[in-house]
């Protein structure tokens, strides 16, 4: 058990991951290289690439009253042909994240005359890392993520009182409040942003004039509070914001649910928070690395090329072993 434990911490944190990380190339902040004709030129491209980019928090060793995010994605192709590829790391240590991800995409195959998708939740450090990577890249903002927010603006919205009065007025709170939610989903559906953000600012002014002063623990302030928050999301992404509904009709994608299974399988039991796990940046992103490498089967690969003549005798046992 030592001797395996052992042989745990040489590859996680050894000269393994170290040499792995070294041979990466310098990061860039561009990776489209040539011009329109040059792209023309290459050889018709495979199936289009579809890339989801979700996050998770894990438990700072070196702070135990806080946590550090962890990226973790996949990329799949659009006939599911071979399968995809997921990758991992930690932003706040990782300082080649972008070139990390295009060797990933690169791996694949992919060629800048070919279409790929890239889904996000919308967090500006995903944001900016699947940015100049391609060409022919489309940018989305994952339709689940603005479900989520929207479900929980509903649910918020269901103990408001039913109506409030202003300067002697009676007016109907909860049921226009619930109809504006329900209008905004519409609008984000078909990926009218403008309407979107007109039936926010309209749906905060209703708040403000109902909140409750004396008591910013009320659920009118509590709703207001969230659709401040979701107001400032969608303008921060309208970008990326596309017609979702068309989209679907068209039998495409508008969502990464294929990013769920990778970020379980990657993360795992050895970042799960039930087993009170804690991880310092820099180990939680070298972990990541050899995981990721034994997930996609590029383990035996890598040692390989470093030592000719090594064989891994059970691929499976290796990837539980991970």
């Amino acid at each position: 058990m030592a001797c395996q434990n052992l042989i745990d911490n040489y590859t996680v944190f050894g000269q393994p991951p170290r040499r792995s990380e070294a041979s990466l190339g310098e990061e860039r902040f561009t990776y489209i290289d040539g011009c329109p004709r040059d792209w023309g030129a290459l050889p018709l491209p495979s199936a289009p690439l579809n890339v989801g980019i979700d996050g998770g928090y894990v438990r700072n060793w070196n702070d135990k009253k806080t946590h550090f995010e962890v990226i973790v994605g996949k990329s799949i192709p659009d006939d599911d042909a071979g399968g995809g590829k997921c990758f991992g790391l930690v932003q706040s240590f990782d300082t080649k994240p972008k070139r990390r991800l295009f060797e990933v995409l690169k791996g694949q195959g992919m060629q800048l005359n070919q279409q790929i998708t890239f889904f996000s939740d919308g967090g500006d450090t995903v944001r900016n890392l699947q940015l100049y990577l391609n060409p022919e890249a489309e940018h989305l903002l994952d339709w689940f993520h603005i479900t989520m927010r929207l479900t929980v603006l509903s649910q918020t919205a269901k103990g408001l009182p039913m109506t409030f009065d202003d300067d002697g007025k009676h007016y109907e709170l909860r049921e226009p409040a619930l109809k504006t939610i329900e209008s905004i989903k519409r609008y984000l559906w078909h990926g009218n942003t403008y309407e979107a953000l007109q039936h926010l600012e309209s749906l905060e002014r209703d708040l403000h004039a109902a909140a409750d002063e004396g008591n910013k623990e009320s659920v009118t302030r509590k709703l207001l509070r969230a659709v401040e928050e979701f107001h400032t999301y969608i303008a921060n992404n309208q970008a990326f914001i596309t017609n979702y509904g068309e989209r679907y009709r068209q039998g495409d994608r508008i969502s990464s649910g294929f990013v769920e299974s990778a970020v379980n399988c990657v993360l795992a039991k050895r970042f799960c928070k039930r087993q009170q796990m804690q991880w310092s940046p820099k180990g939680a992103h070298l972990l990541l690395q050899m995981r990721t490498r034994v997930l996609n089967g590029e383990l035996e690969q890598t040692f390989q090329e470093w030592y000719p003549g090594f064989r891994v005798g059970n691929d499976e046992e290796l990837k539980k072993a991970a």
